[in-house]
């Protein structure tokens, strides 16, 4: 056991905490930085292109949450257990199956936006040249699906071994690759042609390319902590990503879906309000790096001391990583309340647009810090192996902000006001239910893959 996972098991919370997710929030920042750079890009090319892209982003998180923070984190959660219960060569395997999982899933993902994409996207209110825009960014930037996935199964292995430094320097090359690159390809610089918005989506992918090759070969080298090898696929450690990625999953299933109905209803308003609360809604979106950043440290935390059978101290660890992380997504939500144009001024001047960005913060910002607590205690449960009651709590806000949200604009004709007070009612279930569940029901030892069997192996 190298000195990280010993600091793990038995060092200060807190700062080995910190100490994890500390490079990953900062890259990811940047790259959340790069999507706020990619915004502003776009919106010069008119309020139809940001609109159409405001369109794909729900389907785009959903898929890079799914691989990150969904089948990632069952990645993240099965290596994780398997080194801090001594099963070394169990983790080995994760990484190949981890491969086979991601080139599956981001088939399936490719498929479905270039099969349903303009039925999707016209549902949610795109028609005309905000629908052409959508899906000119769109069938371009799900083109590398297989890549997407990849690079995020890959990265969450190694961050399940409690190496952050390699999945980091990675995503920060992609902020050096992507922020001229983008521009570039949407204008036409130099010898590049003009692209328009399908640029923005062709230097996504020249990024995914370059992280995926990255990660594959620093695998295969001595430095890392995993190691890369083709082997046969057995089923136990495809269940054991599977158990935890499959529940996590329909988590980020549930939030992308609450947001795209969201963004449908608005849409129904009309093309300014969208535009508006797209801009708005990528602010949200800062919270994800954020947690994400802070829960994958839990997650690695929390998941080799229950598979050292430290059950108690993995149950603290939760808990300091829930309420610190609330505490910095309250402190961004009473900013956005406070000050929305400091936020909607950098992308439009239309005060339109503003007014229904300025809406939405004024009721919704200010329980970030709620949203934050379910999104820790969320990855926290995963490194456990205990995702059942988040993912009952996603289900209630769902079932506020995007049904009930349905029924406030599209059978009582409400308006903008009352569904916005339903994604703010929304969060307040999603964080306060994730946090009754882990007061009621403590987590316990979550079952280690069975020993390997010949008859559940399936040849790669």
């Amino acid at each position: 056991m190298n000195e990280r996972q010993k600091r793990i098991l038995s060092g200060p919370i807190l700062p080995t905490l910190l100490g994890l997710s500390g490079p990953t929030i900062v890259v990811l920042l940047v790259q959340t930085g790069v999507g706020v750079a990619e915004t502003y890009f776009v919106s010069n090319l008119g309020t139809d292109a940001l609109a159409g892209v405001a369109l794909v982003f729900p389907a785009l998180m959903l898929m890079q949450m799914m691989s990150n923070g969904g089948i990632g984190g069952g990645v993240s959660s099965a290596v994780a257990r398997a080194l801090g219960g001594g099963r070394r060569n169990d983790a080995d395997s994760l990484v190949w199956h981890a491969i086979v999982s991601g080139a599956a899933f981001g088939a399936v993902f490719t498929a479905a936006e270039w099969l349903g994409g303009r039925w999707l996207f016209h549902i949610m209110g795109g028609n005309g040249d905000v629908l052409a825009a959508a899906l000119g960014y769109g069938n371009v930037v799900f083109a590398g699906s297989i890549l997407i996935w990849l690079t995020s199964l890959l990265a969450a292995a190694l961050r399940g071994a409690g190496n952050v430094l390699v999945p980091a320097a990675v995503t920060l090359t992609g902020a050096i690759i992507v922020i001229p690159l983008s521009p570039a390809l949407i204008f036409g610089w130099g010898p590049l042609p003009r692209m328009g918005v399908a640029g923005a989506g062709t230097a996504v992918i020249c990024y995914y390319v370059v992280a995926t090759a990255t990660l594959l070969l620093y695998l295969r080298s001595r430095n890392s902590p995993l190691k890369l090898r083709i082997a046969a696929i057995e089923w136990r450690l495809l269940r054991d990503i599977l158990k935890v990625g499959g529940l996590s999953s329909l988590s980020t299933v549930q939030i992308n879906l609450t947001v795209a109905i969201v963004t449908g209803m608005v849409g129904r308003v009309g093309t300014d309000a969208v535009a508006g609360y797209g801009i708005a809604s990528r602010l949200d979106y800062l919270l994800i790096p954020l947690g994400f950043g802070i829960g994958t440290g839990a997650l690695t935390m929390v998941g080799i001391n229950v598979g050292a059978g430290n059950f108690e101290r993995a149950r603290r660890i939760g808990w300091i990583a829930g309420l610190f992380g609330a505490g910095v997504m309250e402190a961004i939500g009473v900013a956005a309340a406070t000050a929305p144009h400091a936020w909607l001024g950098m992308f439009t001047s239309d005060p339109n647009v503003l007014a229904t960005g300025t809406l939405y913060f004024h009721i919704v910002a200010p329980f970030y810090g709620l949203i934050g607590l379910g999104m820790l205690l969320y990855f926290a449960g995963q490194g456990a192996g205990q995702v059942f009651w988040p993912v009952i709590a996603g289900t209630a806000r769902l079932a506020i902000a995007g049904v009930g949200g349905w029924i406030i604009v599209a059978r009582l004709g409400l308006g903008l006001p009352t569904l916005f007070v339903a994604v703010a009612c929304a969060a307040v279930a999603y964080g306060g239910g994730t946090a009754v569940a882990l007061l009621l029901g403590p987590w316990r030892a979550a079952p280690s893959p069975a020993p390997i069997a010949k008859a559940e192996r399936v040849s790669a």
